[in-house]
Formats: structure tokens, sequence, C-alpha cells
């Protein structure tokens, strides 16, 4: 029985083998082919996706293209319609002339202003042009008649197109109270150059460089309005069935058709500006790379087949293995990829640090906080990138989240800093630090809460004032009556000091409850252009004598210049205050400096730094208080002015200061404060 069964399971063995080699073999063959017919309809599906992504790239990119370029003009319209307000207000004052034109252009950096009458006529100009020639540059002087009608005020020219580029001009026309016409006209050559820089064209011919895509066009039922590269033919809108659905239907459609006898997967999406229809983008990428696809895919089959015998099974579990690999290689890099994005780019300052191996993760906020370049944080101590004083604070304090005042680069930061600790695979302890920079948010509520401060306390005073005032007139007019008809029998000579003394006292009081009285009433701005560095050097001549006398070094650093809109005597009146109590702190020694620069493009910062004892923390926190002061003659309204004429302008004022090293106080103001905000 033994030897039979050996015989059984020998004989049966082969067949088991082939049974289940056959079986896998079927297998292998069936999912290959399940495998070919999924990697046709996900690779469709993938060029559907793809297509999608880039005609809404394309769609996206042209509507910007064209708000762009309607957004120029507006802002070509918009600079010469301020330039017509001032040539109608020189007009209404009969102070309009060919040289105040000319000025005005220079002024202003447009190309010509001219001013026709009724009939066509050039009556005054800007160009040394007889009225012949303005007429032609204009190119039609018909353009003008609804203004010499009465029908309109205003009119866009828009591009007048010249013979030469130098001729090329954007105009807009004007009417006056006589219906003449104003027209003013800028250099066309930026808007033409916009144009050729973001016209359909150069988006279709940037779209060509991927070496996938075939063609790519805007099409309406007329012909081709853009293409790329040579596609001078392509199917007619009016004789295909598929584009005429593309427009009933209003949505992303997809086919595969032939272009020039290549296959091509082509997807046609309608292209809508401000509800009107443009025409249909057409975008067509080659099938090769399919055709390529499913042919390895069938040399595969063949190769399986054929080798089978020997290597079916090792090839099928490798497969398996490696797109399980790959899956997950995939997954592994995709997750990577999107934490790390998310730690680059989030708004707070992230660090993550190892008790051995140093700064391990140190993200572009973090960066931009401490002012160390990411890469060469990675491996520091955290003792060397926050300081050992700020280490000791974090990690002294348990509590998980806390609020710091450190000193960065010189400059007190107000920080919400969390802590995280944990202990990685290599068992050793790392923390991860989250830091959110407060110190903006807390100088505009500082600013706020002193602003409220100034406003209560000025009403309270203007109250107090107002209720003094009548009984102390009442005991001035009783004082001079008595000097004036009461003699005494005795002491005449005691008697008169003191009612004289009594009406200084009342004057006195008087002057007091008149400058709160100033305080309390709004400010009267009167905003007007002017160069900055006129008011600055004025600054400086008035401050240079001053200071030598008290042996002070003063200086001006002004590290931008430009035109700036402010109230002229008022901001002197910020910059003088300032000055005057750096030289009153500094007692007869030490630096003054006045440093202007610019940190953003509508922003200026003016920083008044002396090298002086400094400022304590208690009385740091009061200067701004109204009626605080430190001086034995001083009124305490002084910097409460400064703040208002400031806030009155739209900026911010803050104080930075330490004993035995100086006082700095910055002023963060727009350049050009708008009418809006006057007062």
């Amino acid at each position: 029985m033994t030897s039979i069964k050996i015989l059984k399971f020998t004989w049966l063995r082969p067949r088991l083998l082939v049974f289940i080699f056959m079986a896998l073999a079927g297998l292998m063959i069936i999912s290959a082919l399940i495998e070919l017919r999924s990697s046709k309809q996900e690779l469709l599906q993938l060029m559907e996706d793809q297509t999608r992504s880039q005609l809404e790239t394309l769609l996206l990119a042209s509507d910007n293209a064209l708000r762009s370029n309607e957004l120029l003009e507006s802002t070509f319209d918009q600079r010469l319609f301020r330039v017509a307000e001032t040539v109608q207000t020189q007009i209404k004052q009969h102070a309009v002339t060919n040289k105040s034109l000319q000025n005005l252009v220079t002024a202003s950096g447009i190309k010509s202003i001219s001013i026709f009458n009724k009939r066509g006529n050039v009556k005054l100009s800007s160009e040394s042009l007889d009225n012949s020639q303005v007429a032609t540059n204009l190119s039609a002087v018909e353009n003008l008649q609804p203004i010499f009608s009465g029908q309109r005020d205003t009119l866009y020219l828009g591009l007048q197109t010249g013979q030469v580029p130098q001729e090329n001009q954007y105009a807009v026309a004007v009417a006056t109270e006589d219906s003449s016409a104003i027209v003013l006209s800028l250099e066309a050559e930026p808007l033409l150059h916009f144009r050729k820089q973001t016209g359909f064209g150069v988006l279709l011919r940037q779209i060509i460089t991927n070496p996938g895509i075939v063609y790519a066009a805007l099409q309406d039922t007329t012909g081709i309005i853009a293409a790329s590269g040579n596609v001078t033919h392509l199917e007619s809108v009016v004789h295909s069935k598929f584009l005429r659905s593309v427009l009933s239907d209003s949505s992303l459609h997809t086919r595969q058709t032939n272009f020039d006898s290549i296959a091509v997967f082509e997807a046609a999406e309608p292209f809508y500006y401000q509800g009107n229809l443009v025409g249909i983008f057409r975008l067509g990428l080659s099938m090769a790379p399919i055709e390529a696809i499913n042919s390895r895919i069938y040399r595969r089959i063949i190769i399986m087949t054929v080798v089978l015998f020997g290597l079916g099974f090792i090839v099928f579990v490798a497969i398996i293995a490696r797109q399980n690999y790959d899956l997950l290689q995939r997954q592994y890099q995709v997750v990577e990829t999107y934490s790390s994005s998310i730690i680059e780019n989030v708004g707070d300052g992230i660090i993550v640090a190892g008790e051995k191996s140093g700064v391990q993760v140190f993200n572009q906020a973090a960066g931009e906080l401490f002012s160390i370049n990411p890469k060469d944080a990675i491996g520091e101590s955290l003792k060397v990138i926050l300081g050992e004083e700020t280490c000791a604070q974090i990690f002294q304090n348990d509590a998980s989240m806390q609020e710091l005042q450190c000193e960065i680069n010189g400059t007190t930061k107000s920080l919400i800093i969390s802590k995280t600790e944990f202990t990685d695979t290599q068992q050793e302890d790392n923390t991860i630090l989250v830091f959110r920079d407060l110190t903006e948010q807390k100088r505009l509520q500082d600013q706020a809460q002193r602003n409220e401060r100034l406003t209560a306390m000025g009403e309270l005073a203007s109250g107090v004032a107002h209720e003094i005032r009548n009984p102390l007139n009442a005991i001035g007019t009783i004082i001079q009556q008595l000097r004036r008809d009461f003699k005494p029998a005795e002491d005449v000579e005691e008697y008169e000091q003191l009612t004289k003394l009594v009406s200084q006292e009342v004057k006195r009081i008087n002057e007091t409850i008149q400058h709160f009285l100033q305080f309390t009433r709004p400010l009267s701005v009167q905003m007007e252009p002017f160069q900055l560095s006129e008011l600055l050097s004025r600054i400086e001549r008035q401050y240079q004598s001053l200071a030598s006398e008290h042996h002070i070094k003063f200086s001006v650093d002004q590290q931008w210049d430009g035109e700036v809109r402010w109230d002229r005597q008022q901001m002197q009146q910020v910059l003088m205050n300032l000055l005057q109590n750096a030289i009153d702190a500094l007692e007869n020694s030490g630096s003054l400096s006045v440093i202007v620069s610019e940190i953003q493009n509508d922003q200026l910062e003016i920083r008044v730094i002396d090298d002086g004892s400094g400022i304590p923390e208690a009385i740091r926190q009061k200067i701004f208080n109204l009626y605080f002061t430190t001086k034995p003659k001083g009124t305490g309204i002084g910097l409460g002015i400064v703040q208002r004429v400031v806030i009155e302008h739209g900026g911010v004022i803050t104080v930075d200061s330490q004993q035995g090293k100086g006082t700095t106080f910055i002023i963060e103001i727009p350049k050009r404060v708008q009418p809006d905000t006057e007062k």
C-alpha cells in the first residue's frame, strides 16, 4: 500500500503542477488582457484630465489677458481724465496757455494736450504743431462731434495707430463749458507691447511647447482666430457635429480623431468673456503614448506566454510585488510632499529639534522670524538659534502654550509659543515649537488703546475746562474791578501786589485751559503734495545749530526721496516735537539722527534715534498719555498731539527704548494720504 501510494503521489504531482501552472497562466493572461483594457481606459481618463486641466488654464489665462488689457486701458483713461480736470480748472481761471499745457504734459508724463473749438480747429496745444498736423494726429476730428454737439461730456477715443510705432497713441476727450474739446493722449507703445506679450497667439505658442500636444487653437464659426505651430486648417465648426454639440452644451467634450494622419485625443470647450462667446478652444494630444503603451503590453503578453514555463510564476509574483511597491512609494511621496508643503507654507514658524541631533525642521516662516536661512539652521542647537535666555524661558515653563517677549536681532518681539514633545523611533526626545508673531498686532492694539485714552481724556479736559472757565472769568473781572475802584486805607502796596498776582494766575490758568481746548478740537489737516527732501532739509538746517550748541552730533539719513502728500506744517511739527524731546533728553552730549526709508511701495518709515539714557519701562507705557510729562514746565500734550497727527495721516507711531542704550521713535506712514482720510 505504501508503494502504491507513492506511485500515485508521483503520478499526480506533475498533473497537479500542470493544472496549477495552467490555471496560473490562464489567470495571468486574462489578467493581462483585463489590465490592457483598464490601462486604455485609465490612460484615456488621464488624457481627458490632462486636457481639461490645460484647457482650464488656457481659458483662465485668456480671460486674465483680456481683463489685464481692459485694466491697463482703464488706468490710461483715469490718468488722462485726472490731467483733464486740471486743464478744465485752468480754463475756468483763464490761466491756460500753450506754455501751461506744455508744463502740464511734462509734469504728468503724458504725450500731448490739445483744445479744439467746435469747428475742429486747434485753439491751444502742448505740441508745436499747426492745426492740420494736430488734427492728423487725432486721426479724425469727426470723432469729437458728440462733444461739439453737447451729446457727450467725455469720449474714450482709445488707440490711435500711426504709420510708425512712435506715432501710436491712446487718447480721450473731455468737453469744456463752451463745448470745446480737450484731447489728451499717452504713448500707446506700452499697451501694444502688453498686447503682444499676452495675446492668444502667445498663449498658444507657449502651450504647444509640450511635446505631447499636437495642436491648440481658438476657432469660431467663421474660422480660426488663433492657432499654435503651423496649423492652418481645422475642421469647420459649422460642418462638425462634435463642435456644434460643444457650442450647444457649453461644457468640455472629448473625442478620438485624426489630424494630418496622426491619431489625436481632442478636447474642446467654449470660451466666454463677460457673457459673450468668443470661440471654441481646441486642444489635440498625440495618441502615440497610448499606442506605445498598448504595444508594450501586447509584447509583454507574448513574452510572458513564451517564457511562462520557466518564469511565469516568478514574473507574476514580481509584477504584483512591483505594483504594490510603486503604489506605496507614490502614496508615500504624496504624503511626504503634502506634509512638507503644509509646513513650508504655513504662516507660523515651526521648528522641530532633537535633543542630540539638533534642528531637523526649520520652515520658511521661522527663517523670516529669526532672520536665518532655513538650510543654515538644520543640525544646529536650539540655543544657537533662539539664544540661551529664550530657551530657558521656553523649557522652564511646563505649559504647552505661552507668551514671551524676546529680543531678536535687536528688536523686541511678542511671540506666542506652542511646545510639544515626543520620542522618535530612535528613542531620542524631540521638541516641536510653533511660533506666532503678535508684535504687529500688539503694536496696533496699543496704538488703538492710546488713541481711546487720548480721546477720553480730551473730552474730560474739555468738560472740566468749560466748567472752570466761567467762574475763572468772573474772578478775573472782580479782581480788575477791585484794582480799579477800591483802594484800601492801609497796606496799599501789598494790596496791589496781591491783586496783581491773582490776575496773573487767572491769566495763566486761562492759557492752560486754552491749550486743553485746542487739543480736544479736531485737527484741521491740509494735505498737499511736496518733495520730502524739502521738509527734511528745513528740519536739518533748523536743528543743526541747536544741536551743536548742546554738543550733540545731529544727522539726517534720507534713504528714500520723492513726492509725499501730507499736511506739511503738522508733519514738520511732529518731527520738531520729537527732536526737541530728544535734545532735552541728551543733556548736552550724544548723537541724534533721523532716518527715512521705504518699507513698502506705498509706506515710509521715519526713525528718530538718540543714544541717551533711555526711557524707564514704567514711564514708557505712559508717554503718549495726555498731560503726562516728566518736565518741570511741560504740559504733557506734545506727544499726544504727535500721535494724533500721525493717526490723522493713517500712520502708526511706536517707541523702542532701553535704559542706557537710547530711544527710537518709529513712525510708519503712507507716502500719499488719500482725500478720504482728510478730516
